[in-house]
């Protein structure tokens, strides 16, 4: 039996503050194994309730530009969080880092979007945070680990770890 092949990782943030370390450690492990990194961010829909109360103050073609605008500053946050940590972390290194970064924004359930997007991409390993943005183990994580088909890589999130 070979050695099994990991050549894409799907890293999934929040893009909250303590997620520099989990994404340290995807570079790593891409830049060693020659894989291309999946950056996900999952906006969770709003429910019903809020939806509906929504929907009755402001007209849809609002809703669909307000809807739009932020799906697309979300893709500025990410593009710009990574052009940081290249000019913080990668830019004064003695060689060179090459990465094959791509960028994916979904919305839907955390956990199942996940999951999906791990399936549709036909990823090899996925890379998570440990906690949630409250600071206790993330929910998400727990259930990424029981119910992915790859190795799933999670790497602590606490403001003592670096």
């Amino acid at each position: 039996m070979a050695l099994p092949e990991i050549n894409t990782i799907l890293y999934t943030t929040s893009l909250g503050k303590h997620m520099r370390p989990v994404f340290r450690h995807t570079v790593k492990l891409a830049q060693a194994l020659k894989a291309k990194i999946v950056i996900l961010h999952v906006v969770e829909p709003i429910g019903e309730m809020g939806s509906a109360l929504i929907k009755n103050y402001v007209s849809d073609d609002l809703i669909k530009k307000m809807h739009d605008e932020g799906i697309n500053e979300i893709h500025q946050q990410m593009h710009a969080r990574i052009e940081k940590f290249y000019e913080d972390e990668l830019d004064n290194l003695s060689e060179k880092v090459d990465l094959d970064i791509e960028y994916a924004l979904v919305e839907g359930n955390h956990i199942d979007s996940i999951l999906k997007e791990a399936i549709d991409r036909n990823v090899h390993m996925i890379v998570m945070g440990a906690e949630n943005t409250f600071g206790h183990h993330s929910h998400t994580t727990q259930k990424v680990v029981k119910h992915a088909k790859v190795p799933v890589v999670v790497v602590p999130t606490g403001k003592q770890y670096d």
